[in-house]
């Protein structure tokens, strides 16, 4: 297979020559999990939840969330691959279509979601006419995907200047709030004044970012070795997504009100606000339609990724000014039943079905469809939008066991023709 001109591999293994360190990796996903949605998502959590619950709801969730990057950032590594190359495996060579189409949606989904969110709130902050939201929308549509489009290389040299900005901001709402609040042993004294329950407050943390935990390895397949692109999404997923989570909740217990950028400018921060919004929303925007790009160079059998990155800025655009921005709600509880399954059928059958062991893709012949991997990814999906529980874990869970029980009823059709062995370590 042809090397890729601009060295980001979206339908070939990374070579050893192009692998990171822990610290590029772990910048990297410290600005995709640094989001938005995940502290309005926390805002909620706040207003139903004292402090102490609020931690554990917190870790838990995260942890599990972390958990489930890390599994996925080890085998990204040894095989070189991201989700939607592994797809090709568990799910067949046109199968694997659906894990694309999927996947897709989700990532220009967030990206709608952002773009219409950042004009919303500028054109609110700075008293801005209600006509200029459609024209900033298209100006960041486009803007937001610049770093996208050069690459890895993009993205990792705006996360290095955009989270540690993020993080003194942080510091400083957090000690703001502290101090409204009269202390600590005020904060927690506060009581909730709506409720919720622990269990949904988990799939709420653990399924506003598990899309983006599904196609984090997109970036931890550029790790030297599997510890770093373990750590690096504990790192990422457990320590920045759970930065998120609290810094929302903390500001909804205190003031509350359940909009991040409501409570920085009633701190006094609305320019603080702003920049925060803009860096936040960049660092996951240039993110999210790199996921979408990779997507939709597996869906189209294109190594030309820079063109289908535009075409999704131009797609995610269109359903921003389409309305998505009213849509979070009811698009995270979607996202929690259909994605995971897919991950839980990748490690089924990168650690089952060919035992901790990819071929190389290009020496492979894979049949059509995979029918074990896309029927237990529909029984995890079914299960997972029904269950009472955390639909997530739900997800993940039965899609796995459903795999290796089927793999055992159903008539054993290899789901590769390895002319060569051996994979990318």
């Amino acid at each position: 297979m042809s090397t890729n001109n601009d060295s980001d591999y979206p339908l070939s293994e990374v070579p050893q020559g192009a692998r990171k360190g822990l610290f590029s990796t772990s910048i990297l996903l410290f600005g995709f999990t640094f989001f938005t949605a995940t502290m309005f998502a926390g805002g909620k959590i706040g207003m139903a939840f004292d402090f102490t619950s609020l931690i554990w709801a917190a870790v838990i969730g995260n942890l599990l969330l972390g958990l489930y990057a890390a599994v996925l950032g080890l085998i990204a590594c040894r095989s070189g691959l991201n989700s939607v190359l592994m797809g090709r495996f568990c799910f067949g060579e046109t199968g694997s279509k659906l894990s694309d189409v999927l996947l897709g949606f989700t990532q220009i989904g967030w990206y709608a979601w952002g773009t219409a969110t950042i004009a919303i709130v500028l054109v609110k902050i700075l008293g801005l006419p209600q006509g200029l939201a459609t024209a900033l929308m298209v100006l960041f549509g486009f803007g937001f995907c610049i770093t996208a489009f050069i690459g890895y290389k993009g993205l990792d040299m705006l996360s290095r200047v955009a989270v540690p900005a993020m993080m003194v901001l942080l510091g400083c709402s957090l000690w703001i709030a502290t101090r409204d609040a009269g202390g600590m042993s005020a904060l927690m004294a506060i009581e909730p004044k709506e409720s919720m329950s622990l269990s949904v407050a988990i799939t709420m943390v653990f399924g506003t970012f598990v899309s983006g935990a599904t196609q984090a390895t997109n970036w931890t397949r550029f790790a030297k070795s599997g510890r770093v692109a373990m750590l690096s999404s504990l790192l990422g997923f457990f320590i920045g997504n759970g930065l998120m989570i609290i810094a929302g909740a903390y500001g909804a217990i205190v003031y509350q009100q359940p909009d991040v950028v409501e409570v920085l400018v009633l701190q006094g921060l609305s320019m603080a606000a702003v920049v925060m919004l803009f860096l936040n929303l960049w660092t996951t925007q240039d993110n999210t339609i790199y996921n979408f790009a990779a997507a939709g160079c597996n869906l189209l059998r294109t190594e030309r990724r820079k063109l289908v990155t535009v075409a999704g800025a131009g797609i995610g655009t269109l359903l921003a000014i389409a309305g998505m921005y009213e849509m979070l709600i009811p698009f995270l509880i979607l996202l929690g039943s259909i994605i995971p399954p897919i991950g839980g059928v990748i490690m089924a059958d990168f650690f089952y079905g060919h035992k901790g062991r990819y071929p190389k893709l290009a020496d492979t012949q894979l049949p059509a469809f995979n029918w074990v991997g896309l029927g237990a990814y529909a029984i995890g999906a079914v299960c997972a939008y029904m269950s009472p529980w955390v639909a997530p874990i739900v997800g993940i869970g039965v899609a796995a066991c459903a795999y290796i029980l089927l793999s055992k009823v159903i008539s054993p059709v290899p789901t590769s023709s390895i002319n060569a062995s051996g994979s990318v370590n």
